[in-house]
């Protein structure tokens, strides 16, 4: 193995880090954690001065692209500096975000001249009663003017993700796909990932997978599959009269681990190998305890990704294999 890569023990190279700016969200998603949280101090949480370090180590190690989530990263104070400091990191070619879209309508076009290359944009429907349903929190009329506001600072890249379930979302589907032709952007329906115990939110009832949807889509559009990989988990699909892109993240259904190049870090910075494994390596301690130390830092990136599973396991019956909630792990 190179020192300048790195290589899990099943010879997949970890080109993707998806970095949690923080666990902290203006949301309350039904499927991402409880309406009651306690969310993590301020202490225990990384500066950006180290999630940048922690991001030039990694640029260091062959990563190319790096992801900024939460929680809501646009919630984070001075996040812009965050996004300038990481965009200008060599041999980052892709600098991404992936947010709910309340902080666009003042912030979008301030995101573009600091770097970001691309934009991901949460919207489950279209309907406001079911948004506020669905958010508990959320107005859908500032992640409408998100949405717009981002296509007018001409993002080379923005994609929606919609977590489909039965019962509650499944009727926005084809309504979506619309919405997203509307604006010539992509779209990506994710069947939903069971992080986290959530009492008032049945996910056995709920799962809707990657195949209903498809079917569900088929109704309206002629999909076509695509060969294209964007680097992350999505399978593409394409609709014969129209540029949009239509992707499904099927964690549940069809397995995606095969070609896996991703890991996560935490708000609080653990490194998250896999998504449904517990195993992490604390970068915070790293990091605090040898400042500075960027050769210390990578030995622990090396040391962990020995470490990285070779798959993981989601139950198709809706019951929690992680403890952990979606807005601890990064979305």
């Amino acid at each position: 193995m190179s020192a300048n890569e790195l290589i899990d023990p099943f010879g997949r190279k970890v080109t993707y880090v998806r970095m949690s700016v923080t666990d902290r969200c203006d949301f309350r998603c039904v499927y991402c954690m409880s309406e009651e949280m306690t969310f993590l101090p301020r202490a225990q949480v990384l500066t950006l001065e180290e999630m940048q370090f922690i991001a030039r180590a990694f640029s260091e190690l062959g990563v190319n692209k790096i992801r900024l989530t939460g929680g809501e990263p646009l919630v984070r104070r001075n996040v812009l500096s965050l996004v300038q400091g990481i965009g200008t990191l060599p041999g980052i070619t892709n600098l991404a975000m992936t947010t709910n879209g309340s902080q666009l309508p003042t912030m979008a076009a301030d995101l573009r001249k600091a770097g970001l290359k691309s934009i991901n944009i949460s919207l489950d429907t279209l309907d406001g009663e079911q948004f506020t349903q669905l958010t508990r929190t959320g107005k859908i009329e500032k992640v409408l003017a998100g949405i717009d506001a981002a296509v007018a600072a001409d993002f080379p890249g923005i994609k929606l993700n919609a977590v489909v379930m039965k019962g509650r979302n499944d009727d926005q589907v084809v309504a979506l796909v619309e919405y997203a032709r509307a604006r010539n952007i992509d779209i990506s329906f994710i069947e939903e990932m069971p992080l986290g115990n959530i009492e008032e939110h049945d996910r056995g009832e709920t799962l809707c997978t990657s195949e209903d949807v498809r079917e569900l889509i088929s109704e309206r559009f002629k999909l076509i599959a695509g060969t294209e990989n964007s680097g992350g988990p999505s399978r593409y699909y394409h609709m014969a009269d129209h540029p949009s892109k239509i992707g499904f993240i099927s964690p549940h259904s069809h397995n995606f681990c095969g070609d896996c190049n991703r890991v996560r870090v935490t708000s609080e910075g653990k490194l998250l190998l896999c998504l449904g494994n517990e195993y992490s390596a604390d970068l915070r301690d790293t990091v605090r305890r040898y400042p500075g130390d960027l050769d210390r830092l990578k030995e622990t990136l090396h040391d962990a990704v020995t470490r990285k599973p070779e798959r993981h396991f989601f139950s198709s019956e809706g019951e929690v294999d992680i403890v952990r909630f979606m807005n601890m792990t990064g979305g």
